[in-house]
Parts: C-alpha cells; sequence; structure tokens
C-alpha cells in the first residue's frame, strides 16, 4: 500500500540523492548550517580563483581553471569537507586543528574553514596546476 502526501513537497536529505546541476542546486538540498558553511567557503574559493568555472563533478560542487579540476567542496551527515589537493599535505601545519586525510579538510558546519585559509589553499592549488 502507497502513502500519499497531501501539501506537502518531499525533501531531499542528502545532497546526493538527487543529482546536482549546479552549486545552487546542491547547497539547496543540505542542511541550512551546512549550507551556511558551504556558502562562505564558495565564496572565499571564487575570491581567490575568480576565472575559475563552476562545475559539478563527481555530484559535488567543484571548480575548474583552464578546463582542470582545482577544487571541491560538500556536505557529509557529520561534518562538511573541502577537496583542495595535495595542498593539505603542504599546508598540514595550518590544518592541525582540523580533521584531514589526504586531500580532504574535513569541518563543523558550526566551525567553518577561515576565508583567509581556504584563499591560500586554493593560491597554492592554482601554482601547483601552473
Amino acid at each position: 500500500m502507497k502513502r500519499k502526501t497531501i501539501g506537502m513537497k518531499r525533501m531531499t536529505t542528502s545532497a546526493k540523492s538527487s543529482k546536482p546541476k549546479s552549486h545552487d542546486d546542491y547547497l539547496a538540498a543540505v542542511t541550512e548550517d551546512k549550507r551556511g558553511a558551504l556558502q562562505k567557503l564558495r565564496k572565499a574559493i571564487k575570491m581567490a580563483a575568480p576565472k575559475a568555472e563552476e562545475c559539478i563533478s563527481y555530484q559535488l560542487p567543484a571548480f575548474r581553471l583552464n578546463g582542470k579540476f582545482l577544487v571541491a567542496y560538500g556536505a557529509a551527515t557529520n561534518h562538511c569537507a573541502f577537496y583542495p589537493g595535495s595542498t593539505v599535505k603542504a599546508l598540514k601545519d595550518d590544518l592541525k586543528s582540523y580533521n584531514t586525510s589526504k586531500g580532504t579538510i574535513r569541518f563543523s558546519a558550526g566551525k567553518p574553514l577561515p576565508s583567509a585559509l581556504v584563499r591560500k589553499l586554493v593560491r597554492l592549488r592554482i601554482e601547483e596546476k601552473g
């Protein structure tokens, strides 16, 4: 027996449950607290790489520069993440208060990455891609 929902639109619980076509699509599907942290991250990336184009890569909001992957970001159940590639290793001292792994920085929505740190990571990434 199927249940009908009358007068209510079913909301997605995860940004990955429906394939986003844009950064705005992705952000609309995440919780409000994570959306705020990710919007701040998006703005800092744009400031550091104004020529980068927004795209979706592996169902995550990402940025390309000169046709090549630059960085991405996303939301998981218990954290937000920024994917700046190998710059994580290069700036490990700056990132010691964050949960990191090869190419990934995890942070809570309540403690977003500082914009200055994001800009530093993105600029370093651009130099690497040079």
